[in-house]
Formats: structure tokens, C-alpha cells, sequence
């Protein structure tokens, strides 16, 4: 477990990790596997190993299974649900649906149901349906929850909304993470195959993980527990589209066994500004303690401003700095 600070190298030490392993270690680039959030971060992760792989060996990686898996965790589930879907039913070239697509098929399953958009918003309906997809909820545990007039009509629109996506071979966003859960769940032998092929896993921004990803990630790992991962509850922004914190803060639960290692040195901020994020966020009931500090000398005092709201903070923002 890798507590790192803001600016103190995170994706620095991950990458570097995934290079030490394949040549110190000897680890074959195909037993790696790196997930993170965002694609961009995917793209400079991917970017970084190759740089120091080549740097370390002369040459490039020559062939897909001399280079790690490195991706998010919706595209490395969706190359798992392109060779095994099959098994559940559906095609292995299925489609997937982005958000428009997800809201002309809710408006149809609403008009079915004779519900009024004006009444409902299908935006809001589908926001339910994906977080309960985030917290591995099926249809028929979630219609069996609903407890207000929003989460009975939520349940009421999920089943068919989830039939419809079926009988039209395709999968929502949320899915490809759902799917995969329930495949690996169903099918030990394959899970077997996909814990043999990864025997080093690395995490980035665990402290944005939802329950969905913690499952995936605990079902990869339970075999060899080799994993790595890294992140830091003072930065956990994404609990709105169901991340929990506890994941990292729950870390040793999970792997008693686990080595702690915090990045506490920032390269980004002066003491002023690391003293004055620390005297906030060390309030905090639940995290894990560190300090960041920083080699750099001085900085500007920080000046306080009070504003109406969100947009004339921005705006005041930006005629600073012009």
C-alpha cells in the first residue's frame, strides 16, 4: 500500500515499479497488470513504461507480450468480455452504449411504461441505475430496496432497461465492470486463467475505487496477492459517482500482510501552501496520517477571499491571473 501525497511522484513510483519488476525481477511483461482511472492517465502510464523499458534496455518491447497490460479498468474488462461474453449470452462484438445512446433507450422504456419525462428526468433514472450497477446491484435486488417514489420507479424501469440493452447485444459503461464480476463469478476455471495470467497488479488512485472495481481487483488478486496499490484518502474526490474511501483505508484489513510505504516529500508546492493544506485536511476524522513536506525554501502567504458562489469564484480566479 503506497499512501502518496499530491505531487509527491505517484505515477513516477508505479511506473518505475512495473519497470523494476520485468528487469531486476525478470517478471514476463504478460504477468503484468496496471489499472488505473482515466484514460489520459492509461496513455501516460503506458508512455512512461515504455520510455524506461527502452531506456533500461536498449530497445523497445517487440512484440504485445513483451509489454504489461496497462488500461482502465472499463477498457482491460471490455478485452476480457470481447473473448468470453459468449458465455453469458451475448455476442463477443457487442455494443457499447455511450450516454446518448443510454437516454433514447430510457426515453422508449419510459414511454412503454407511460411515464412522463417531465415527471421523471431519464437522466437521473439512468444516474440511479449506474450507481447501483457501481455497488454490483442486479435489477431485482435494487427494486426490492427502493424505498421512496424515485427508487420504486428507478426498480420499476431498470429490469426492462437491462432486457432491452440484452436483446439489442449491448452493454452500458457500467457494465463492462458488472459483466466481468459476473462472468469471472460464474466461471472459477476462467477466473483461474485470468489469476495465473496476472501475477503482478498495480493500482493507481485506489482511493477512488467504487465497490464494483474493489471487487474485480480482490477477485484478481486473492490467488497470489501480489498487488500494489497506491493512492491517498485526502484526495478522494468521487464519492458522488460511488467511490469508497474505505477501500484504501481498509487495505490492511483486506492484506494483513501488506507493507505500508508513504510518499510524504512534494515536489510541486511551497511549505506555505503544504502547511496550509495540511492544517485542513489533518481535521479529518478518517485517514491515515501523513505530512507532506518539501525541500523548497519561501512561497507566497496565501490571501483569503470570500465570494458569492461557485461561478464568481472563478471568475475572480481568472482575473488574478490575468
Amino acid at each position: 500500500l503506497i499512501i502518496a501525497g499530491a505531487g509527491s511522484g505517484k505515477t513516477r513510483a508505479l511506473t518505475h515499479r512495473v519497470a523494476y519488476l520485468i528487469q531486476e525481477k525478470n517478471v514476463r511483461p504478460w504477468n503484468i497488470l496496471a489499472v488505473t482511472l482515466t484514460n489520459k492517465a492509461a496513455g501516460e502510464m503506458k508512455e512512461r513504461i515504455a520510455k524506461l523499458l527502452v531506456a533500461q534496455a536498449g530497445q523497445g518491447p517487440a512484440t504485445r507480450e513483451d509489454f504489461p497490460t496497462v488500461g482502465t479498468f472499463h477498457s482491460i474488462c471490455a478485452q476480457i468480455l470481447r473473448r468470453h461474453i459468449h458465455q453469458l449470452g451475448f455476442e463477443n462484438q457487442f455494443v457499447i452504449y455511450d450516454a446518448n445512446d443510454q437516454v433514447v433507450l430510457m426515453k422508449e422504456i419510459m414511454k412503454d411504461h407511460h411515464i412522463d419525462e417531465k415527471q421523471l428526468n431519464p437522466k437521473a433514472v439512468l444516474g440511479a441505475i449506474s450507481q447501483a450497477k457501481n455497488q454490483l446491484m442486479s435489477a431485482d435486488d435494487y427494486a426490492l430496496h427502493a424505498h421512496n417514489p424515485f427508487t420504486e420507479k428507478v426498480g420499476q424501469l431498470y429490469k426492462p432497461y437491462q432486457r432491452r440493452l440484452a436483446k439489442n447485444q449491448a452493454l452500458d459503461f457500467d457494465d463492462l465492470i458488472l459483466k466481468t464480476v459476473e462472468l469471472l463469478e460464474k466461471f472459477p476455471d476462467l477466473l483461474d486463467q485470468y489469476q495465473e495470467r496476472y501475477l503482478y497488479i498495480s493500482v493507481d488512485e485506489y482511493q477512488d475505487t467504487n465497490h464494483a472495481q474493489y471487487t474485480l481487483i480482490k477477485m484478481l488478486a486473492t490467488k497470489y496477492r501480489n498487488l500494489c496499490v497506491i493512492g491517498d484518502p485526502d484526495q478522494s474526490i468521487y464519492s458522488w459517482r460511488g467511490a469508497n474511501m474505505q477501500n484504501i483505508l481498509d487495505f490492511e484489513k483486506d492484506y494483513p500482510e501488506a507493507l505500508v510505504i508513504k510518499l510524504e516529500q512534494n515536489y510541486r508546492s511551497s511549505p506555505v501552501i503544504l502547511d496550509a493544506a495540511h492544517s485542513v485536511i489533518s481535521r479529518n476524522l478518517h485517514r491515515k496520517e501523513k505530512k507532506l513536506w518539501t525541500e523548497r525554501d519561501g512561497g507566497s502567504k496565501i490571501q483569503i477571499l470570500k465570494t458569492r458562489d461557485e461561478r464568481d469564484e472563478a471568475m475572480r480566479v481568472a482575473q488574478a491571473i490575468m
